[in-house]
């Protein structure tokens, strides 16, 4: 799954096109190595997003196309 639908699916940005331009601006960095939206996400992979001074850091679980507001949590693991 592409990561800009990825972080929409698993409600770690709300929308795809926020998504999107984060990714193409370098916010974004997968296994240590800026990302682009287009990028192939799988399990295992460890998603950093930096929005001004704030670092967050998330371990991806699973990948799934559909999942529902309760399941989204269930996607990726958040790490300090």
């Amino acid at each position: 799954m592409r990561l800009d639908k990825y972080l929409k699916v698993s409600r770690i940005i709300k929308r795809r096109t926020v998504a999107n331009e984060a990714a193409d601006a370098g916010r974004v960095v997968v296994n240590g190595k800026i990302a682009r939206a287009s990028y192939e996400v799988k399990a295992g992979d460890v998603i950093e997003i930096r929005f001004g001074e704030k670092l967050n850091r998330y371990e991806v679980l699973s990948v799934q196309d559909n999942v529902g507001k309760a399941g989204a949590a269930d996607l990726y693991r958040p790490l300090p």
